[in-house]
């Protein structure tokens, strides 16, 4: 059987490697320099390889290291994960189970994703919050956020994730826009209009994925970046004064000013969630099922 980590001990070790020395590390860790060289040589006979090399003052990670630091950390992620479920379960009070989604992601879409988890876990509060991509990432991989939404199909490094559902995409505009009266649309009829983004291309799949749909139609969109973070994504066809593709059920949206109109062909975007790996969830269960 392969050994285990010392947890305490991979802690020191990681806190060196991002300090890149053991100067700062120690100081960090409240240790002496010679406790921390210590407990990194016992990791180090541990694991059976060499995971630093010493020059002076600054050392440098083996190949062994590196995969240990990246992977180091996700393994006391879901620890301190484990820690704090089991402290919950000691202490009877209600569980939280925290949901993070981007903003490509509606606060519709979310909650009709975790509806069943809510009644079926009425010991468990819920919290949702809208956060960019890499501030989500963050927050799954430290154990604050539980589970994470996204508009994306490729696997995050050191995270689990599945794409768990698509949703039919449609277009929102100002309801005083001459295509608010009609019925349906082809995306070919955005030729000219000036289409809201909530990231450049090239920095989000979702913006990809949208500009890559006008361009299948047989146009290059004119496209602008939303000033408007955190609303609904209707609400850029008014910030914007811009088309907007959204998931919100064709008809009237934002109190009358915005009319979300439905697309002739379907155009379904995924939603993959993201998670700590080596951790289990019974909320998490209910709502991937």
């Amino acid at each position: 059987m392969l050994p285990v980590p010392d947890l305490r001990r991979l802690t020191h070790f990681i806190a060196v490697a991002e300090a890149a020395g053991f100067t700062r590390a120690a100081g960090q860790l409240h240790l002496s320099q010679q406790a921390l060289s210590h407990s990194v040589q016992q990791l180090e006979k541990e694991i059976g390889a060499t995971l630093l090399v010493r020059s002076g003052r600054r050392i440098t990670l083996t190949p062994a290291g590196q995969t240990l630091a990246d992977e180091g950390r996700a393994l006391l992620a879901a620890a301190r994960t484990i820690t704090a479920h089991t402290r919950a379960a000691a202490t009877a009070r209600p569980a939280e189970f925290v949901v993070g989604h981007s903003p490509a992601i509606s606060n519709h879409d979310v909650y009709a994703l975790i509806e069943p988890a809510v009644a079926a876990a009425p010991d468990t509060s819920f919290t949702v919050m809208q956060l960019f991509p890499d501030q989500m990432t963050t927050g799954v991989r430290d154990g604050t956020v539980q589970l994470g939404l996204r508009r994306a199909v490729v696997p995050q490094e050191r995270l689990a994730g599945a794409v768990i559902r698509y949703d039919a995409m449609r277009v929102a505009v100002r309801s005083d826009h001459p295509l608010a009266a009609r019925a349906r649309i082809t995306i070919a009829d955005l030729t000219d209009q000036l289409i809201a983004l909530w990231a450049p291309p090239g920095s989000s799949y979702y913006s990809d994925f949208l500009v890559n749909a006008c361009r299948r139609a047989g146009f290059e969109p004119q496209y602008r970046v939303s000033r408007v973070q955190g609303c609904p994504p209707e609400v850029a066809a008014l910030t914007e004064n811009a088309a907007a593709f959204v998931t919100a059920p064709a008809g009237p949206a934002v109190s009358g000013a915005v009319t979300v109109i439905d697309l002739d062909q379907p155009l379904l975007i995924p939603m993959q969630a993201l998670w700590q790996p080596h951790t289990s969830s019974a909320v998490r269960d209910l709502i991937l099922r």
